[in-house]
């Protein structure tokens, strides 16, 4: 598991209700982090994403049950208000922000592939941009005053695909625009952060493991290698603690300005800081898709999930 003591240090993990905002939260409080965790869905709301079993109230448990403090605070990012409150809050209790991980979404509902644009919904299409662009923007309005006051800040705009794996048309414009969004704005905050001393990148997970990628192949994660038989690729899956982890990593690293600007994925910052998923493996899931599902290459999702020494932990 990734070292580093965060203790003293505070987070805002936005969009942190499942997934891989859950478990970057819930990592950063293993290191000792005291972790904002926001989003839509409580013990009393439901967002439109429509899984009332994961809310805030739930991650904010597991952060501290980790050894960190989580503090829930209901936002939709959409209204500025709102989250100009939610720093308010945050600068009155805590006086800081050392890590933003922007992790706001909730739009893969409204992902249509393999459909042209003019046949797409377009109020579905829209929305999608006020889920994944708009929120991104507005948060980080509000929240980088505060992350400023001191160097060594961090912001991880988290995304679907590496730039590199963007390059390929995602098959629906909408969402292709939207994930590809995430990795202009890190580079666009790297350089408005640099006098600062604050480093912006972005991350993405690999083909995630989320809960709701689980209840769509009706496994869960102790019997999820029972789904490959129907989808191939998903032996390559990796769990969200891989992302959770790749981002106590980076907060925890005093050199981490080297990456900012910088398109970043869990498997590449796994090799690098030299820590595995929940099984002891390091999934390379982009380095199989490139090589592989469109390079043709002879090999097999097993070939892109190194066994890594025991010493890396799990």
């Amino acid at each position: 598991m990734p070292g580093g003591d965060l203790t003293g240090r505070v987070a805002l993990v936005a969009g942190a209700t499942r997934g891989a905002g859950r478990a970057m939260a819930v990592e950063l409080g293993r290191a000792g982090a005291v972790v904002y965790v926001t989003g839509r869905t409580t013990r009393d709301a439901v967002s439109e994403v429509g899984r009332p079993s994961e809310t805030i109230e739930g991650t904010a448990e597991r952060v501290t049950a980790a050894g960190g403090t989580g503090v829930a605070v209901p936002t939709d990012h959409l209204v500025p208000d709102q989250v100009e409150e939610l720093i308010a809050r945050i600068d009155r209790e805590q006086g800081r922000l050392d890590v933003l991980v922007n992790s706001v979404w909730g739009g893969d509902r409204l992902i249509q592939f393999d459909t042209k644009v003019w046949d797409l919904d377009l109020a579905g299409g829209l929305r999608m941009f006020r889920l994944g662009v708009d929120t991104h923007i507005i948060t980080h309005h509000f929240a980088l005053p505060l992350l400023i006051r001191r160097p060594g800040g961090l912001v991880v705009e988290v995304t679907d695909g590496t730039a590199e794996f963007n390059r390929t048309y995602r098959d629906s414009l909408c969402f292709d625009v939207t994930k590809n969004v995430p990795h202009r704005i890190a580079f666009g905050l790297a350089g408005e952060l640099a006098e600062y001393g604050g480093t912006a990148v972005s991350l993405t997970p690999g083909f995630l493991r989320s809960e709701e990628m689980l209840d769509h192949f009706g496994v869960t994660e102790e019997t999820w290698r029972d789904a490959i038989a129907r989808e191939p690729h998903f032996a390559i899956a990796e769990s969200p603690a891989l992302i959770g982890r790749a981002v106590r990593a980076l907060a925890a690293d005093p050199d981490k300005a080297r990456w900012t600007g910088r398109s970043l994925s869990s498997g590449q910052l796994a090799k690098e800081y030299d820590f595995t998923d929940a099984d002891g493996t390091r999934p390379d899931c982009f380095g199989y898709f490139a090589d592989v599902v469109s390079g043709g290459k002879d090999a097999g999702p097993d070939d892109y999930r190194e066994a890594a020494p025991s010493s890396a932990g799990e």
